[in-house]
């Protein structure tokens, strides 16, 4: 079965292989040692001025971020489930809450984001996704942080970056904690959580919020090539693994060029069969069909061709399939995944199968036909 859904994605062999060994203990030499290559391997992947690992899923570091950073109101940004996250997390806190919510298939504006934040002084951090996973929406974070450090600087820009990072290129000039999931682009497990922060977020951190997730505790001790609590040694290990492997076969900026030209690929194939592109700003971690036959071709590519993509939430349930563009993937394997798409078109009787899709995205990646 091939897995082609945007998280959890496959994992690498080789890091399969690192992980496989002895348990380690974390509080060896030699761990941190593991630990001490593994930091500076994220502070390249990140361009931030900490990094912090967490032994969490995804869900835990965007907790971590709203408690220790925002200390009055949080305005977050809804346009999917992980985004309406946020919100849910600074209420179940205590905290201020604010919300700009649209359809999952739209980003939101810059302006909205200044308004909201003109209007209402308490706001003190803004929590916004890269890339919505619920609908493979980009936002335009990087333009939303600029134009708030503009109008007061002491404002956190907390960034969810789980689908974004290892994905593309991201500014972190005017963002404050930058958050990564293992299970993404890195390529691991689910389990382990980053998170990127400026200098400016760790000043407002102090001496930190919570117990278990509180930053200032992790980021004292893993400046010390330690973690405050239990390390997610496996994990860490294979996240080294996948660095080195990363840097091995041409480096982050590589991947970032290879994962683009992948989703224009995907995107001209599928437009080229006729099938609608669901986000208005699509992420490049992955492609988000909208479909009155969504849940028959998923059906149909799993139980008839072995590929599994992913599929809606809530009021999306059944009306779009996902697929996944993130991490080493390779051609053949993606070819593969459209051409599965192209035959249960075929088979639901939508377009007579003529290798369309196959013959696009090798146009597209490769340059067939120029």
């Amino acid at each position: 079965m091939l897995l082609f859904t945007p998280g959890p994605t496959p994992v690498p062999q080789n890091v399969r292989n690192a992980m496989s060994d002895e348990t380690m203990h974390h509080r060896t030499p030699e761990f941190e040692a593991i630990f001490e290559q593994t930091r500076k391997h994220l502070f390249k992947l990140f361009k931030t001025d900490e990094v912090v690992m967490l032994a969490s899923s995804g869900t835990g570091a965007m907790e971590a971020a709203v408690i220790n950073l925002c200390h009055n109101t949080l305005l977050n940004v809804n346009s999917g489930k992980f985004g309406e996250r946020f919100g849910k997390i600074a209420q179940a806190h205590g905290l201020g809450s604010v919300e700009i919510k649209n359809e999952w298939n739209t980003p939101v504006s810059v302006d909205a984001v200044v308004e909201a934040v003109q209007n209402n002084s308490a706001i003190d951090a803004i929590a916004v996704q890269i890339s919505e996973s619920a609908g493979g929406l980009r936002h335009p974070v990087e333009e939303i942080a600029k134009a708030v450090k503009a109008i007061n600087p002491d404002i956190m820009i907390i960034a969810d970056g789980i689908t974004a990072v290892g994905v593309e290129p991201i500014d972190v000039t005017h963002i404050d904690a930058l958050i990564a999931g293992s299970q993404k682009a890195l390529m691991l497990p689910p389990g382990l959580a980053i998170i990127g922060l400026s200098d400016a977020a760790i000043a407002k951190i102090g001496a930190g919020k919570g117990y278990y997730l509180n930053l200032a505790s992790e980021i004292k001790k893993q400046r010390q090539n330690t973690t405050a609590y239990t390390a997610a040694t496996t994990l860490i290990i294979g996240l080294l693994e996948i660095l080195e492997t990363i840097d091995k076969q041409g480096g982050i900026e590589q991947l970032y060029t290879k994962t683009a030209l992948r989703a224009q690929g995907v995107r001209s194939a599928l437009e080229a069969l006729q099938l609608h592109i669901y986000p208005q700003t699509p992420a490049n971690s992955m492609t988000t069909i909208d479909d009155a036959d969504a849940s028959a071709i998923r059906t149909l590519l799993k139980e008839e061709y072995s590929v599994n993509v992913a599929g809606g939430q809530d009021h999306l349930k059944g009306k779009i399939f996902r697929i996944n563009q993130m991490g080493l993937i390779e051609d053949y394997e993606m070819v593969w995944v459209l051409n599965s798409i192209e035959l249960a078109l075929d088979k639901l009787g939508r377009r007579n199968y003529d290798a369309t899709a196959t013959r696009v995205y090798n146009e597209v990646v490769f340059g067939l036909g120029k």
